[in-house]
C-alpha cells in the first residue's frame, strides 16, 4: 500500500470480493452486495505519524470522513487539512495522498469505489472536495455491515447496511440542499468550458457579489470559484484523454486553454500526470 502502512490500524474492513489478497485485506469479511454500488471496500482506519500514503492512479472515488485527530490529504494539487467533523471526497484517476499530522491518532471511516474510465463517477460539478460532515452515521453503518458480514451474513441485513453506507456517501457527494444559484452556475460553466471565464462574469451570472460567491463556494465546495472552473476543466479533459483519440492540443482548447504548455502544467498539478501519460498509465499505489 505505502511506506506508512505499518502505522495503520484497521478496526473494521469489509470488501466486495475476495480477489484482492493484499495483507491488510486478506481474511476480511466479504459483502458482494457492495458491488451493486461499485464499492470496492469500506473501512474504519486509524493512523499515526509518520504514516504517509500516495496513490499514483486512484481507480475510484474515495470518501474519507474524520471522527478524531487530524491529517492532510493531497487534493486539487495541494495538501489540505482534514479534522474531526470534516469529510474529503477525492475523484478517481488522479494522484492523491494522505498523511497523519499531530500527536493524536487520525481516525476516519473510508469508502473506496471502483469505476471505469468510461463511466461517470459519483463526483459531479456539485460535489465538494472538503467540507463539514457528521461522520457518525457512516461510521455506524460500516460497523453494522462488518458485524453482519463477519457473523450471520444474512443478505437482507447486509443489503440494508450497504444501502446506508452508499446513502451517507451521497449525502456529502451530491448535496440536495446546495444553493440553486451555484448549481445553475456550474451547469452553465460545464456546458462552456472553453469560454474564458472570469470571476466577474461568474458572479454576474450567479447574480451575486464576488465576495458572496467566494464565501458560498468555499462553504459548499471547499474551492474558490476559479478553482472550481479549473476542476471542471481538468475532469473533462481527463475524461476525453481516457476515452477518445483526440490530440492533446484539441482537448486543451476544449478545456479553455489556448496554450497547450499551460494546459499540460495545470493538468499535471491537478491530476498528477502529464496529459500524454494518461494514455499509457503505469502502476499506481492503491489503498
Amino acid at each position: 500500500m505505502s511506506d506508512g502502512d505499518a502505522h495503520a490500524r484497521r478496526s473494521h474492513v469489509v470488501r466486495s470480493d475476495s480477489s484482492d489478497n493484499r495483507e491488510w485485506l486478506a481474511g476480511q469479511p466479504v459483502c458482494p452486495l457492495l458491488q451493486q454500488h461499485h464499492i470496492a471496500h469500506v473501512e474504519i482506519l486509524e493512523v499515526r505519524e509518520p504514516f504517509r500514503m500516495m496513490r499514483r492512479d486512484q481507480s475510484g472515488t474515495f470518501m474519507l470522513a474524520c471522527f478524531g485527530g487530524r491529517g492532510t490529504v493531497l487534493a486539487d494539487g495541494k495538501w489540505q487539512q482534514v479534522a474531526a467533523g470534516q469529510a474529503c471526497l477525492l475523484p478517481p484517476f488522479v494522484t492523491n495522498g494522505m498523511r497523519a499530522t499531530g500527536k493524536e491518532p487520525w481516525r476516519m471511516c473510508c469508502v473506496r469505489y471502483f469505476e471505469s474510465r468510461e463511466s461517470l463517477p459519483i463526483v459531479s460539478q456539485r460535489s465538494p472536495v472538503l467540507g463539514t460532515y457528521d461522520p457518525e452515521p457512516l461510521r455506524r453503518a460500516i460497523e453494522g455491515l462488518h458485524a453482519e458480514a463477519a457473523g450471520a451474513a444474512l443478505p437482507s441485513a447486509m443489503h440494508l447496511w450497504t444501502e446506508l453506507v452508499h446513502a451517507y456517501v451521497l449525502r456529502f457527494a451530491q448535496p440536495h440542499q446546495s444553493d440553486s444559484r451555484l448549481w445553475k452556475l456550474w451547469e452553465a460553466v460545464h456546458q462552456a468550458l472553453d469560454h474564458p471565464w472570469t470571476l466577474d462574469e461568474l458572479a454576474a451570472r450567479a447574480c451575486l457579489s464576488k465576495e458572496h460567491l467566494r464565501k458560498l463556494c468555499r462553504r459548499e465546495l471547499g474551492r474558490t470559484p476559479m478553482q472550481q472552473v479549473t476542476f471542471l476543466r481538468m475532469q473533462h479533459a481527463r475524461h476525453l484523454l481516457s476515452t477518445t483519440d483526440e490530440k492533446v492540443e484539441s482537448i486543451s482548447r476544449q478545456a479553455g486553454f489556448a496554450n497547450p504548455f499551460t494546459f499540460s502544467n495545470t493538468f499535471k498539478k491537478w491530476i498528477g500526470w502529464r496529459p500524454s501519460e494518461i494514455r499509457r498509465p503505469g502502476e499506481g499505489v492503491h489503498i
